[in-house]
């Protein structure tokens, strides 16, 4: 593209406004691309690494570079290309080494060794679109030599014949899995790179590449280490070189099939996942940067090890499963006797226990799924059992297909309810969250129960990477077009965004409520008369709302051109359901950078709602401490443990009296957690609720976090309760206790976490120190608040004696 400039300016008609890099065929600004030249200094050595996001890729080859730099001759360079998944996006890392200078600011265009990490991504990109010829490529895959032949597509295979490919396989996901280190491949991997790209001797190598595992790893356990390392001993033996025909060259091609699916897909999104985007021209993109709802369905990522799968024979219906789902990929479906008679044969069916007449499945997205495990752990009855993906993905994807053809039958079910909550069509599904993500869990159930007409304002964080992405949106619409209207501010004034969301909203149906009074009085239709006469008293229950939304919306397109105050009726239309305002944020946000105007909004009494999905650090950018981070904790800029306690962010917006307020856990009671959103959208004023979030960055097996939450809820780590202004007006105490006594030694519970734990290992004395002061908050906090629940009568009965 450079080069492009200067032929530019050579040329005797150049031209003097243009763009470069971009297909620009609206306004025809776009310079013309010469022929690819290698300009990289000779005896460099170039390498391409393919990898899914979690696997440990980019950090292993963090440490090549360092590895090389630190300890040879050779000049290094290093970039790392990936996408905006929290977690199982795809990464390119792109490293050189040589012995001149590299000043190469640009992407590998000739590579000597490519590395693919994941097998799936042998179907979805052109990984060997810059191999050199007789370059080295190594495919991590579960596939034999012998399987090869029927799982590469017909275009890799040409590849590999046409480049006179050094081919190589390893099942780099099984000798972790075995060692213990689950999907983290990064030491296998790395270990193939250094016997097979020689940059520095092999022997030498493994030296290196331990004293860079004990350093990195070093915190987190003499266990970690040794594992690590036992995967970078048994890597050799498990590499295999394939030996390809010949035919290869001339394989046949597959054709694509792709389902059907918007021009915003086809033309936008699906290239851009190909990384082909910059090969869109400009004419694709719609003008002002809008998106449909609901396309992260169509990025069909495929990238969970294992799938969950149903046992109708163990199945209680419960529900659980689906609850818990952080990705909404696993869901409860009804089918009547002519849709079960039309399912596929592998589509299982059981009669349902809650509505006779219909059969029950519950079915997993098999290629939507994480493989996060969180379900399987949730199943009181052990009906769900994890299954390698490789024999499950394609008849699990099948049979999503078919329950995606299946009316959603939450109307027959109460929605506030566990198991009813899980009927209703999830308006978040399959979010680029890290697998087992606890923040989307909460997220998703909210949009179950007011999804349809909600307003949300989402501080910048975790939430806003994976909940609003450019291309893959994974907040969407029910079958009637409704579903969340979302937008994203920053960390200093989401509060104040949502506010101002809210006092609009207020206004505008204020002033439908007062046009809607006129009307009423006008000669209009029967019909029409009638259902303004129910709304008009009933302009704030939700449930009476929706329900003439859906009537009364065809009789003003009828009747709008007779009156013109039924025309602005109608204009108007979208405010006749109660809308519900939300506000989303993390702890970073709500804690400390967004603190002051958050509390300066739930003081204004506004019907807003407020959710702080608590981590108890800044997720989002690697795990810095926040106000929300206990005392003793490990977190960025608190190495050595945090010092001071959380800050008490429920008790001090109780203060005003008339916020209500909850501090929840999903993972550690459903029921209470259903029970106080419900509590908190049902209030007309300002609400605040405290989500207790879970997170890997806390340094536990994420699969485990349902286990994770009730033990910190057990152990007095963290307290339910809820605060209702409204039970004042009835004689009651407005403060709920909803936690018992610990049950759990508190410091058995810190040991589970590596964020505690680490410094345990390193400064015992210190930690111990700061633990026991934990232990003597958390317990004068549990003091504080049995206090404030007793009953008003109980105190006053103790005052008088």
């Amino acid at each position: 593209m450079a080069k492009a400039v200067y032929d530019n300016m050579l040329d005797g008609k150049f031209k003097n406004h243009f763009t470069v890099g971009i297909e620009d065929d609206v306004t025809f600004t776009s310079l013309p691309i010469g022929p690819e030249f290698d300009s990289i200094p000779e005896g460099t050595t170039q390498c391409m690494f393919w990898g899914l996001g979690s696997d440990g890729t980019v950090g292993a080859n963090h440490d090549a570079i360092r590895i090389i730099g630190d300890n040879t001759p050779l000049f290094v360079q290093g970039y790392f290309a990936y996408d905006a998944h929290k977690s199982g996006g795809v990464t390119v890392s792109h490293l050189r080494f040589g012995n001149k200078p590299i000043k190469s600011v640009y992407l590998i265009k000739y590579a000597d060794y490519v590395a693919c990490h994941f097998q799936n991504y042998v179907q979805k990109y052109k990984l060997l679109s810059a191999l050199k010829q007789g370059g080295t490529f190594v495919l991590n895959c579960a596939w034999t030599k012998e399987q090869l032949e029927q799982e590469l597509p017909g275009s890799l295979k040409r590849e590999i014949a046409k480049r006179q490919t050094k081919f190589y396989i390893i099942n780099a996901a099984a000798l972790a899995e075995s060692v213990g280190l689950g999907r983290r491949i990064n030491m296998v991997m790395q270990a193939v790179f250094f016997k097979l790209a020689n940059v520095i001797p092999y022997e030498r190598a493994v030296v290196l590449l331990k004293g860079a595992i004990q350093k990195t790893y070093g915190s987190k356990g003499q266990k970690i280490v040794d594992m690590n390392c036992k995967c970078v001993d048994e890597s050799l033996t498990k590499l295999e070189e394939v030996n390809y025909p010949a035919s290869w060259a001339d394989a046949p091609l597959e054709k694509v099939e792709h389902a059907p699916a918007p021009k915003f897909v086809t033309d936008l999104l699906w290239p851009s996942l190909a990384m082909e985007g910059n090969e869109i021209p400009v004419s694709k993109f719609q003008p002002g940067g809008i998106m449909p709802m609901g396309t992260t369905k169509f990025e069909k990522r495929g990238i969970a090890p294992e799938l969950p799968i149903w046992d109708s024979d163990k199945c209680i219906q419960c529900n659980m499963c689906s609850f818990v789902c952080p990705h909404a990929a696993i869901r409860p479906f009804l089918a009547d006797a002519d849709e079960s008679a039309k399912a596929p044969a592998d589509f299982k069916m059981i009669p349902c226990k809650a509505k006779q007449g219909y059969n029950f499945r519950i079915q997993v997205a098999g290629y939507d799924c994480t493989g996060c495990k969180v379900c399987s752990t949730a199943c009181p009855k052990g009906a769900i059992t994890m299954k390698n993906s490789l024999n499950e993905m394609k008849r699990e994807g099948a049979n999503w297909e078919y329950a995606m053809t299946l009316p959603n039958r939450g109307h027959l079910f109460d929605r506030f309810s566990v198991i009813g909550s899980q009927y209703q069509q999830p308006l978040l599904e399959f979010s680029g969250a890290c697998e087992g993500c606890n923040e989307t869990a909460y997220i998703k159930l909210i949009t179950q129960l007011f999804g349809e007409r909600m307003v949300v304002a989402n501080a910048t964080g975790c939430s806003s990477i994976w909940g609003g992405t450019w291309g893959t949106i994974p907040y969407t619409v029910n079958s009637k077009g409704e579903g969340p209207a979302w937008g994203n501010s920053l960390f200093e004034d989401n509060a104040e965004y949502g506010l101002g969301m809210a006092k609009a909203t207020g206004a505008a149906r204020e002033r439908l409520h007062n046009v809607a009074k006129a009307v009423v009085e006008l000669k209009i239709s029967p019909e029409l008369k009638k259902m303004l006469e129910e709304w008009i008293p009933n302009w704030l229950n939700a449930e009476v709302c929706e329900k003439i939304f859906h009537d009364i919306v065809p009789l003003l397109e009828k009747e709008k051109a007779a009156l013109p105050e039924v025309a602005e009726l109608y204009n108007l239309r979208n405010l006749f359901p109660r809308l519900s305002q939300w506000i989303f944020g993390g702890d970073g946000w709500a804690y400390d950078i967004g603190y002051g105007g958050l509390d300066h909004v739930i003081a204004q009494g506004v019907n807003l709602n407020v959710v702080v999905l608590d981590t108890e650090m800044y997720s989002n950018t690697g795990g810095q401490k926040s106000k929300a981070t206990p005392i003793g904790a490990v977190a960025k800029f608190a190495a050595a443990g945090n010092r001071r306690n959380k800050k008490e962010l429920g008790l001090i917006a109780m203060q005003y009296g008339d916020v209500y307020v909850a501090s929840i856990s999903l993972q550690a009671n459903y029921a209470h957690a259903l029970k106080a959103i419900k509590e908190a959208e049902s209030y007309d004023g300002s609400s605040l609720v405290i989500c207790y979030a879970p997170c890997r960055e806390q340094g536990f097996d994420i699969s485990k976090s349902l286990e994770e939450a009730k033990q910190a809820v057990a152990s007095g780590y963290w307290h339910l309760y809820r605060y209702d202004p409204r039970l004042i007006g009835q004689g009651k105490n407005p403060f709920q206790l909803d936690s018992s006594a610990p049950t759990v030694d508190l410091k058995q519970f810190l040991a589970r976490e590596n964020r505690y734990a680490m410094l345990m290992r390193t400064q015992k004395d210190v930690a111990t120190e700061l633990q026991d002061s934990l232990k003597v908050h958390t317990t004068e906090r549990f003091e504080k608040l049995k206090k404030l629940a007793a009953d008003v009568a109980v105190l006053k009965e103790g005052v008088a004696k």
